[in-house]
Formats: C-alpha cells, structure tokens, sequence
C-alpha cells in the first residue's frame, strides 16, 4: 500500500526511519548512533526524564547504559560511569570531588599523565597535591593533611609494578574523612575489585585489558551511587562521554575478558620466571617473583594470578635496546597496552617521556627498563623470542 504523503524530497527524510514489529531481544545489542531520540510532545518528553531515558546522545545513550551495567557488575559497585578515555575518568572524578583549598595525596608512581595531571592541573585551580609512597601505610598517614580530601592510587604502579594494600589505604583514608580512588586498569576486576577492599572508586581505561582488541579507546569509573551522579553531573558539563559504536566495541570485548586477562596473567607469570632466570636481565618487575617487596601481599588480595604487565631492566646501552626490540618477532612496540597480542613499550621514550628526569629516577624509572603487556600467544613461543632478543647483551 502506498503511504506516500509528502513530495520525494521528504519521503526519503522518513521512510524506514523507525523498526516495526518486534525487535526486542537482537542476539547482539543494536548499535545507537543518533545524536538524539524523538518524544511525541511535552508530556512525552517529561515521562523520558522521569524515568532518566534517552532524550541527547551526550547525556544517555543505551550501549554506554548496558556498558555501564557490565562494568558495575565487574566491579561490585552501585553505579558505573562510561568515559571517552581513562584519563576522562580520573581527571573528570577528580574535578568533580574537589574544590579549591582542597588537598589531595596520591602515589609517586603513578602513570605519567594522570602525575602530571595532579602536580601541574591541580596547583592552577588551588588545590594542593602530595605524592608519597603509598606502599608505605605509615608514610601515607604521615602525609595526610586537615584539607585532605582524596587519596589517589593505582592498584599496580605503571610502570614499576608495584601492589598497594588497598584495605590499608581505604582505612587510612576513611580515618581522616577522606576518599579512596583507585585505578584498577592494569590487574582489572579478574584480579581484585577495589570496592570491596574499601576503596570509594574504582576507575578502568577499558581501552586496555577490558576491551582487549586495540580499537576502542573508553573509560570507567564504579562506586557509590551518590558519588557516581555528582560526577556524572560534571561529566554531562565537560562532556567526556563516547559514541554507541566505541561502547558496544568495549561490550563486546569484555564478554571475553575473563578468558583472555587469565590467559595473559598465567603468561605474565611465566614470562617474567624467564626474565628473572636470564642473566642478561638486571631486574624484573612483577609480583609473582618471590623477591618482589610485594609478593605476599599480592598473595594475600589477588585473585586468579597476579597481573598481566611486567617490566624488566637491561643494560642503558640505547643502541643494543633499540636491536633487542628489532630482534622481537612476535611482541611488539605499541603505545598502548593490555590487547591480545604481546606489546613492549620504553617508559622513558614513551608513557613517562613527558617528565623531568629527576621525577622518572625518583620513580626508579631508568633507561633500559622495559615495560610489557603480555598476551595470549603460546607461552613458549614468547620466552623463547625473548631470549633469542635478548642474545644482543651476550
């Protein structure tokens, strides 16, 4: 039957604009990629308030609403938040939470743009910021100042791989009437899910383990609902939110998560035993070395493995390094971490090359350290790349 109403010009503007029949239950979510959703007047439009619908793409829109509902269930937490990156998280819960006069402590080893973040953002709208070791619970309480209002923290350092004892810090924090945020991007809610150690937020780069296949970049932030809609409200201002598309590509890595991220922790494992037996290699970094200061307690508050970044230390010899990461066959330099595929990175040169050198040796950061995500080729096939790579220092 010919419905035509309008002149071709218009038809085409609204023919098959709208599903009919019914389409409820897709076996893969439908992708949301519209700016905004139609109401059929004012009354309609208050109901969709009413009951927080979608209405504007940057405030609502359905895969960041089902995202957020996975990573809530992952993190233990009341309610989630969807960012346009990791850094939208941190920066965006951090402004949210402080005013000026305000202080806020946080680790000295911390990945480099969220440090420079809160030692040079920070200052410029009054709020002051004290980094200090937060492997040391004594060092950190020491620190606490009346004006304390946050301390900041990643469940493991980037990139010396260190563990914070996050019920610790959550009590500490919680003494002073403080709040505890974590970073929990590098170990992920497979290995510990800060909330229920006490932390107040946890935060994710989903770009990273969670969505696993390097073409989504997107962050996360879980915690109480309360302080979940007072950053929310800020990020509606900044707009720090991402499109259907990256959403559902970050949905549909998780539902893999579980698989891949214990994959790369039992490789992480053996991988580093490797590096650890070599004598090429001077140090290496990761928690399920018996040396490691944080061994036990790593132990102790993880599940399931360890973690699925390490790094390790060579000779600062720049031109041998530079034939060790050519030598590699299947691991590979990236300026990302986290995916399927084994990738290396030089902290110097790349996530920490924006600061002083003062401020990378005070983080123990030196020139032949190497920094890896491990994925989830055959373990063996990657120890032995790593020694034939490595015959460079022989």
């Amino acid at each position: 039957m010919n419905t035509k109403r309008f002149s071709r010009a218009t038809e085409i503007l609204y023919q098959g604009a709208y599903v009919k029949g019914r389409a409820e239950y897709p076996e893969t979510p439908p992708i949301y990629l519209t700016t905004a959703f139609n109401v059929q007047d004012l009354d309609d439009l208050e109901a969709v308030y009413e009951v927080k619908g979608y209405t504007y793409n940057r405030t609502r829109n359905p895969n960041r609403k089902t995202l957020a509902e996975l990573v809530t269930y992952l993190e233990n937490g009341e309610d989630s938040i969807i960012f346009s990156s990791g850094m939208g998280a941190i920066s965006t819960a951090i402004l949210a939470l402080l005013n000026t006069g305000d202080h806020i402590l946080a680790d000295d080893t911390l990945f480099s743009e969220t440090f420079i973040f809160v030692t040079q953002t920070l200052p410029k709208y009054g709020i002051e910021t004290t980094l200090v070791d937060f492997t040391n619970p004594d060092a950190v309480r020491k620190a606490v100042k009346p004006n304390t209002r946050i301390l900041y923290t990643e469940t493991v350092s980037n990139p010396m791989i260190t563990v914070v004892d996050i019920g610790t810090v959550a009590e500490i924090a919680h003494a002073n009437d403080a709040l505890l945020i974590v970073d929990n991007t590098f170990t992920t809610s497979r290995v510990i899910r800060p909330l229920e150690k006490g932390a107040d937020i946890s935060i994710n780069s989903l770009t990273k383990f969670a969505n696993g296949h390097g073409d989504a970049v997107a962050g996360s932030l879980s915690g109480g609902r309360e302080l979940v809609k007072k950053i929310y409200d800020l990020q509606v201002l900044l707009g720090s939110t991402i499109d259907g598309f990256t959403a559902w590509l970050v949905q549909r890595g998780i539902r893999t998560m579980d698989l891949r991220v214990q994959k790369q922790l039992d490789n992480a494992n053996k991988l580093a035993q490797a590096l650890e037996d070599d004598p090429r290699v001077i140090k290496v970094h990761h928690p399920s070395i018996t040396t490691h200061p944080q061994h036990e307690l790593a132990k102790e508050i993880f599940e399931n493995g360890y973690c699925g970044m390490l790094s390790f230390e060579m000779p600062d010899d720049r031109e041998k390094i530079n034939t060790f990461i050519r030598r590699l066959n299947s691991a590979h330099y990236a300026m990302t971490l986290g995916g399927y595929r084994t990738s290396l990175s030089h902290p110097v040169s790349s996530s920490h090359h924006g600061l002083s050198e003062a401020e990378r040796q005070s983080m123990g950061i030196t020139f032949g350290l190497m920094r890896v995500s491990v994925g989830i080729e055959d373990p063996d096939d990657l120890i032995a790349d790593f020694r034939q790579a490595l015959n460079v220092f022989n």
